[in-house]
């Protein structure tokens, strides 16, 4: 995709995050079914909510969006570490995961309201 046909939130950089971030978990084959059924679910879930927060300019909204898309990369990273001591994926790609998704909930940080 050529810069010129993207939208203004696919420049940045949480997006670029968040989206590498459910590549990642889409490509970890974990072994147990329903576990990566429900880790690529949260996700896809989590960068979805971000996408439909960024282009909100009310605040109400962007904070609901933004909330529900933490919340979301929160039951992801749950389902990775719960993955990891079932067996269910290596401790190395676990790892490599948690890392992208700590990436993500410090620039998400940002987006979220401060109580």
């Amino acid at each position: 995709m050529e810069n010129r046909q993207l939208f203004a939130m696919q420049r940045l950089r949480v997006y670029q995050v968040a989206r590498h971030f459910v590549q990642l978990v889409e490509e970890s084959a974990i072994q147990d079914k329903e576990l990566r059924a429900q880790a690529t679910s949260s996700a896809k879930s989590a960068f979805l909510q971000l996408c439909e927060g960024l282009p909100n300019r009310g605040a109400g909204l962007r904070s609901k969006y933004f909330t529900e898309s933490n919340n979301s990369l929160h039951e992801t990273v749950g389902n990775i570490d719960l993955s990891c001591a079932l067996g269910a994926i290596s401790t190395e790609r676990a790892a490599v995961l948690l890392r992208v998704a700590f990436q993500f909930k410090k620039l998400l940080s940002g987006l979220l309201p401060q109580s």
